[in-house]
């Protein structure tokens, strides 16, 4: 049951990634050609920017879990299977700990900015930019987590039940 639900939030995660990343482009080009054509849409930049914030954190989870975040394996590579596995520990210990204060620091900048609008935008609170971060975080952790307990798996023996 969890799966599928871990399953359905990373799918919704590719469509809400993809569909800020279209609308940051198309507000991007819309607001140059408007400006352009000397009717400027003042808000078009910053709502890209609100965007950008939310589309980068859905996106580095979706290549996080993906494994397709740059990596510099050159040195580990060269080490014994222990000591590899000992450096991806490491790795997720510090990963953990950083996405953790992302959260916490995240969650606060975002209650102390609820009253702030964004960008002058009387309507738009910050906090709606400012929430990526924790969202942002959790969503990482979760895909760190699962990777921390897959590695762990895998370095459990798998007995063999038909002896």
């Amino acid at each position: 049951m969890l799966k599928a639900l871990y399953d359905r939030v990373c799918a919704a995660e590719a469509i809400v990634a993809a569909a800020l990343l279209v609308l940051m482009v198309i507000l991007i080009f819309l607001g140059g050609v408007m400006r352009m054509a000397g009717h400027p849409i003042n808000w078009s930049g910053d709502a890209a920017t609100a965007f950008f914030a939310w589309g980068c954190f859905l996106c580095a989870d979706i290549a996080w879990r993906k494994n397709s975040l740059m990596s510099i394996e050159l040195l580990t590579d060269k080490l014994p299977p222990r000591l590899q596995a000992a450096c991806r520990h490491i790795n997720f210990t510090i990963i953990s700990a950083f996405l953790i204060y992302v959260i916490v620091a995240g969650t606060w900048l975002s209650w102390i900015s609820r009253a702030r609008s964004f960008q002058g935008i009387p309507e738009v609170s910050y906090s709606w930019v400012t929430m990526s971060l924790p969202v942002g975080g959790l969503l990482l952790l979760i895909t760190t987590g699962l990777k921390w307990r897959d590695e762990l798996r895998a370095a459990v023996p798998q007995r063999n039940e038909a002896i």
